[in-house]
C-alpha cells in the first residue's frame, strides 16, 4: 500500500470508530425529552453504513471515473479528514447539548456563534463532506452517488424532525435564527 492508501484506511477506521463512540457515549439522558426523534438515529445508522459498503463495492466492480490522475484521490482524502476533524470540533463545541438522538434538554439554548452563525447543522454538513470525500476518493460516479445520496436524504429527514422540535421549544427565536442561516452549505442551502 502507498502512503495515500494507508492514510485512507486509517481515516476510514477513525471515521467508523468516532461514529461508534458518539453513538454509544453521546446519548440523551433519562431526564431529556427525546420522544421527538422518530427513529432518525436508526435511519442514519442504516443509510451511512449502506452507502459506504455500496460505494466501495461498486468501485471494485465498475469503472466510471470522475477524473483522470491522482489529484481526485487527494481531494477526496482531504474532504474525508476535514469532515471527521471539523465534526469532532463542532460536537465538542456543543458540549452537553450534543446528543445522537433528537433531544431538547431542560436548559437548552440555541447556539448562534462559530459555525452556527452560518449553518444550522454544521455537524451534519461535515459528516456529508466526509461522505462526499469517500465518493471522490473512490473516483467513480456511481460510488459518489451511493456514498453521498443515502446519507444526504437521511440527514434531510433528520433536519426536518429536529427543526420541528426546535420550533416547538423556541418558537419565534428559532424561526428568526432559521431565516438568517442556511441548513448545510454556507450562503447557499
Amino acid at each position: 500500500m502507498n502512503p495515500l492508501q494507508i492514510l485512507f484506511t486509517v481515516s476510514m477506521v477513525a471515521w467508523f470508530l468516532t461514529e461508534i463512540l458518539y453513538k454509544n457515549i453521546l446519548k440523551s439522558g433519562k431526564e431529556d425529552s427525546k420522544d421527538k426523534d422518530k427513529s432518525t438515529l436508526n435511519i442514519l445508522w442504516m443509510a451511512i453504513p449502506f452507502s459506504i459498503a455500496a460505494s466501495v463495492t461498486v468501485s471494485y466492480i465498475t469503472r466510471f471515473p470522475i477524473a483522470e490522475g491522482e489529484w481526485i484521490l487527494y481531494l477526496g482524502e482531504f474532504f474525508i479528514l476535514t469532515g471527521i476533524i471539523f465534526r469532532f470540533i463542532i460536537i465538542r463545541s456543543l458540549g452537553k447539548y450534543f446528543t445522537v438522538d433528537v433531544t431538547i434538554k431542560q436548559d437548552h439554548q440555541i447556539k448562534k456563534e462559530g459555525f452556527y452563525k452560518y449553518l444550522r447543522h454544521p455537524s451534519y454538513a461535515f459528516s456529508l463532506l466526509t461522505s462526499l470525500g469517500l465518493g471522490l476518493y473512490l473516483n467513480n460516479w456511481i460510488s459518489l452517488i451511493l456514498a453521498f445520496l443515502p446519507p444526504f436524504l437521511a440527514f434531510i429527514y433528520r433536519i426536518k424532525i429536529e427543526e420541528q422540535a426546535l420550533i416547538e421549544k423556541f418558537g419565534e427565536e428559532y424561526l428568526e435564527y432559521r431565516r438568517t442561516t442556511k441548513k448545510l452549505i454556507p450562503f447557499i442551502y
